[in-house]
């Protein structure tokens, strides 16, 4: 029986109102990586019948520690579009916090065994869309910069972050599983692939940065494995993954003369508006004003670093506080991952925080909403099955 058929037949045993919320979670976290519009509508359905559920069992909400300070990074938000330079165009960019509530909600839904689960139905659906990818790149032509392969994704980069996600969790259920290993061992090939064709520099990295922690948590010798494992795709690669490679080492490369002006630029942006930022949403149109010459861009839409965007946005506070929200997230995930519990969801959960600041380094992800739900999801899912399924969400008013 797998983990998701138990979880079926749990939620078979639940009130009808908890046991809507787990399908609609479920179908949540199936729909992230197959369309936006269906993982939002989703996401309303199963934040309703969470929040009808609290108000009929009387109970509050509650959340893991790492949701303080992330709500605390919300709260500068708000200050930082108060301060904007068009606060309303901010405050329509900030609809994204919303996102945030995933935390809550999978935290109270998929207690126990019910948070593996979602990890099953991740990775199921991450093996399709990889599928998915190769056919685009062998079948229907997106084999080159201009055209990648996105899978049912309206943007390439969504793509390989989501690609990356999945990984993590199949390495993380293949190396701490210990059982059902069989298929995100078969899987595997499929993700690693799509990946490489994806040609998504920063999401190579955070992969490989994820994938190494993974491999140094069970056994720091294995780690052997994972440069073999470069060299068998560098090997094997078509010459555009291989020349996109070789770009990287490239200092005259396009790109990454256009991300040392993107540095410059959020530096300088940094040093005008320290406390609070130009507002979400307002890089684009105050980048004329600080882009050097050497800029190869006219225009970006961020700059391509988590940290760095932050506070050039929301200021120096809101990046201190998301530092601390990361310090949050990843001590308690260690926590969970020594008390030797359900070791893959924590493993689960470092890798994501790993390749999301590895990839973040050359790509604002965290601000990518498709990324930024799958992301919250697989971080939140260890505290959920650390606590017990009939656990309530705090103590009667």
């Amino acid at each position: 029986m797998t983990t998701a058929t138990m979880s079926a037949t749990d939620a078979r045993d639940e009130p009808g109102i908890e046991r809507t919320a787990v399908w609609l979670l479920l179908a949540f976290a199936a729909s992230l990586q197959v369309s936006i519009a269906a993982a939002n509508i989703l996401l309303a359905l199963t934040l309703v019948c969470w929040l009808a559920r609290l108000v009929h069992d009387r109970v509050r909400p509650s959340a893991p520690p790492f949701f303080l300070p992330l709500a605390a990074y919300a709260a500068l938000t708000l200050v930082s579009v108060a301060f904007s330079r068009d606060p309303l165009t901010s405050l329509v960019d900030s609809k994204q916090l919303v996102l945030f509530m995933i935390v809550p909600a999978v935290y109270d839904i998929m207690r126990g065994r019910r948070a593996a689960s979602v990890v099953d139905v991740v990775v199921t659906i991450g093996a399709a869309s990889a599928v998915f990818g190769i056919i685009q790149y062998g079948m229907l032509h997106y084999d080159n910069l201009g055209r990648r392969p996105e899978g049912a994704m309206s943007h390439y980069m969504t793509y390989s972050g989501l690609l990356m996600l999945v990984i993590c969790a199949a390495v993380a259920r293949l190396v701490f599983g210990s059982r059902e290993r069989m298929w995100p061992a078969l899987v595997m090939p499929a993700l690693v692939v799509a990946l490489a064709l994806t040609l998504g520099r920063s999401a190579w990295v955070g992969a490989s940065i994820a994938v190494g922690l993974v491999l140094v948590l069970k056994d720091f010798r294995l780690t052997a494995v994972l440069p073999v494992v470069i060299a068998l795709v560098i090997a094997l690669a078509p010459d555009t993954v291989t020349d996109r490679i070789a770009s990287m080492f490239d200092v005259k490369d396009p790109t990454t003369q256009d991300r040392l002006a993107m540095m410059e630029i959020g530096a300088e942006m940094i040093k005008d508006y320290p406390l609070t930022g130009v507002g979400p949403n307002m890089v684009p149109t105050l980048y004329s004003q600080y882009r050097p010459d050497y800029a190869v861009n006219s225009i970006n839409p961020h700059l391509h670093n988590v940290p760095l965007q932050i506070a050039a946005e929301r200021g120096l506070p809101a990046v201190a506080v998301w530092f601390w929200f990361i310090a949050t997230l990843t001590l308690g995930l260690v926590r969970l991952f020594r008390k030797g519990g359900d070791r893959v969801l924590a493993a689960t959960g470092l890798a994501s925080v790993a390749a999301m600041l590895g990839a973040g380094l050359f790509e604002y992800n965290f601000g990518d909403s498709e990324f930024l739900m799958l992301f919250l999801v697989l971080v939140t899912l260890p505290f959920a099955a650390a606590r017990q399924p009939d656990a309530p969400s705090t103590a009667r008013p």
